[in-house]
């Protein structure tokens, strides 16, 4: 069992070496540094560990290094990016206005010879940022998550049967794409390519335009003008409401990330939306029931095409 070092050396915390060393397997690098672990960096930082990796966890603040470390999400938690030289594989687990406005300090810690990826929603103003900034840097995605956040929320097998993408462009590293997709195979990841705007498009009428539509339709209820209708809305309110819902009742910070960093593809996203729906508000403005049922058997239609497991390339 690994006891942990709750000592503080130049704002670094360790865990002592388990005796018996897992052996990470080939695909993966032996050394990995993750820079924060939240909902995604904890969760990675957990299931590498599992499969034999050395994990140095960077966080912003000390009382999360010792909660981290509390949690045993990495062997060595640091404030310090000096601290990740050594590493092979650094993921940037960070909040997307921290990618595209990165920490001078960090970027010139990461070793030139490490890859460097990221797991950020949004690709294209993301390669802007990162394409300049490291020659092995790999921009790419995991399509997992919970409605959690913060150096708690670290879960194993986050990303297990869940998509990966990346988008890499003409300039990019062969060999750093093949060691990220090494890696988002041994996870139990759907290894997933993509072109950096398309990306972006498919992510917001997946990800993105879904929280507004969920946070509008929370809004609608929520502002109800009759209180007893309100009130009586509540009580009924089950899983079809929740289901529908969860997206538009997360982090505020992160659905205006989304929108501020995306807007293009939001935006058009949102106007196929509304247009959608205007289809269906006429179909019942004009009691035009055969059509309203034809719409809604054509939506049923469409639905388990986004329910089955992720195909392996969508290049095409």
């Amino acid at each position: 069992m690994v006891q942990a070092d709750l000592s503080i050396n130049m704002g670094t915390s360790t865990v002592p070496e388990m005796q018996q060393q897992l052996v990470c397997p080939p695909q993966v690098p032996g050394r990995v540094g993750i820079v924060g672990l939240g909902l995604i960096g904890g969760s990675l930082a957990l299931d590498l560990q599992a499969l034999g990796c050395e994990v140095h966890g960077l966080c912003h603040r000390q009382e999360t290094v010792e909660r981290a470390l509390e949690r045993g999400l990495a062997q060595r938690v640091s404030t310090n990016p000096a601290d990740l030289a050594r590493c092979e594989l650094v993921i940037l687990a960070l909040p997307i206005e921290r990618l595209l406005d990165p920490d001078p300090a960090l970027v010139a810690a990461l070793p030139k010879q490490a890859v460097i990826t990221d797991v950020g929603s949004v690709k294209t103003p993301v390669l802007e940022v990162w394409r300049a900034r490291h020659p092995r840097f790999i921009a790419s995605h995991p399509m997992a998550g919970t409605a959690e956040a913060g150096v708690e929320a670290g879960v194993r097998d986050l990303f297990r049967g869940r998509p990966w993408v990346a988008t890499p462009d003409a300039s990019s590293d062969p060999e750093a794409l093949a060691m990220v997709e090494g890696m988002a195979r041994a996870l139990g990841s759907h290894w997933l390519t993509a072109d950096p705007e398309r990306h972006d498009q498919a992510v917001a009428l997946i990800s993105h335009v879904p929280v507004l539509v969920s946070a509008a339709l929370l809004r609608a209820v929520g502002t109800e003008r009759d209180p007893a209708v309100r009130a009586l809305a509540c009580q009924l309110a089950s899983s079809g409401f929740a289901d529908t819902t969860r997206v538009g009742a997360g982090n505020p910070v992160l659905g205006t990330a989304m929108a501020s960093r995306n807007t293009a593809a939001v935006l058009r996203g949102l106007a196929a939306y509304r247009w959608s729906l205007e289809q269906l508000e006429e179909a019942i403005l004009e009691g035009n029931w055969p059509q309203l049922e034809r719409e809604l058997e054509q939506t049923r239609s469409l639905r388990p095409a986004f329910l089955t497991a992720p195909g392996e390339l969508i290049n095409p």
